[in-house]
């Protein structure tokens, strides 16, 4: 009799490994740059990664869940290195904490839908909806360069109207209307706000008095998501007026005295608008604030050097002291610019 040997039992298949995730994922999930989630990293411990043998960091979804958490609470103003320490289930406590206090009164139910003319301004809009600085996120239906470019958009003829038509406005000079109502026609916004960075008196109230609102774009992406959320009446065709904007008495931003500039023209910039505005936004879970405030000042400047550049002069004389403000603005963006690079180096951030 031949003895047969039993079969063996079925081997269990072994269970998947959980997913993980590398830095550049991780980051583009919690909408914040990789050299800030490294520095939160290595300064702060506030996540503790894997390394693979490869060397990658490797992410776990509780790790993912915990840096977004981290990137909201940052938004709302809270210090890393105060969030770092807390747990889990004490991020997400605190996180609806924020959602909680909220005014219902300021809530909207439909968002705006907006046309941005400006790149930086786009990217600002699209980073303060990431940090959750809206009730409602709006709908950026596009973004352009220049007004001529909105203008010419066959986009806007084939689309329902827009509630706002913002354009970000480096230096405003007179005679902007028409090109600002141009594109304003054929996109068919409700209505139109301007956020300049220099201006003169006769430009700024010419487009005020045309029915546009008209601010000095605000630094702080808070302040601009107040600004432009209470347009949302005029937005919405209600009638209302926009007060006009007022600043202390004897304020004068450029009074002091400037040294002597060289005659020769400036170096080109080495960074644009829109990869200052995104380096503006990678220190703002940092304990430093250096890096942002000289971005920003940085497109400050920039911003003055064109403005001068296309001043109109009345007489000789008139014309020798814009070119002179030009070549100062010039010399002084050349110094930020190094000091953007030496302070990047300091923090550990990368360069626009």
């Amino acid at each position: 009799m031949t003895l047969r040997t039993p079969p063996s039992p079925p081997t269990a298949s072994p269970a998947a490994p959980p997913p993980t995730f590398r830095s550049s994922a991780v980051a583009r999930m919690a909408g914040m740059p990789v050299s800030t989630l490294r520095i939160w990293e290595q300064r702060y411990q506030a996540v503790a990664p894997t390394t693979a043998a490869t060397g990658h960091r490797q992410y776990s979804a509780d790790d993912v869940e915990r840096v977004v958490l981290l990137r909201q609470l940052t938004g709302h103003g809270h210090a890393i290195g105060t969030l770092a320490a807390l747990s889990a289930e004490q991020l997400r406590e605190l996180s609806r904490a924020h959602l909680a206090a909220r005014p219902d009164a300021q809530a909207r139910t439909t968002a705006l839908r907006i046309v941005v003319v400006g790149r930086a301004m786009g990217r600002r809009l699209e980073r303060s909806a990431a940090l959750g600085r809206w009730s409602v996120a709006p709908v950026l239906v596009a973004v352009f360069d220049s007004l001529a470019e909105a203008t010419q958009s066959i986009a806007g003829q084939n689309s329902p109207p827009v509630d706002l038509l913002v354009w970000q406005a480096p230096g405003l000079q007179a005679g902007a209307w028409p090109g600002l109502q141009a594109a304003q026609a054929a996109w068919r916004a409700r209505h139109v706000a301007v956020a300049y960075r220099f201006a003169g008196a006769t430009a700024r109230d010419a487009l005020m008095n045309a029915g546009a609102s008209v601010v000095h774009e605000p630094a702080d992406d808070a302040a601009l998501v107040a600004w432009l959320s209470s347009l949302a009446p005029l937005a919405a065709g209600e009638d209302h007026q926009q007060p006009p904007e007022r600043r202390p008495p004897g304020a004068n931003p450029w009074s002091l005295a400037a040294p002597d500039a060289g005659a020769g023209p400036a170096p080109t910039r080495r960074f644009d608008d829109a990869a200052l505005t995104e380096f503006a936004g990678l220190s703002s879970g940092l304990a430093c604030e250096c890096p942002s405030h000289v971005a920003e000042l940085l497109m400050q400047i920039a911003s003055f050097e064109r403005y001068s550049a296309g001043c109109a002069s009345r007489s000789p004389a008139d014309a020798e002291l814009h070119a002179y403000l030009h070549r100062v603005a010039g010399s002084a963006r050349i110094l930020f610019e190094a000091a953007l690079e030496r302070v990047a180096t300091a923090e550990g951030l990368a360069l626009p």
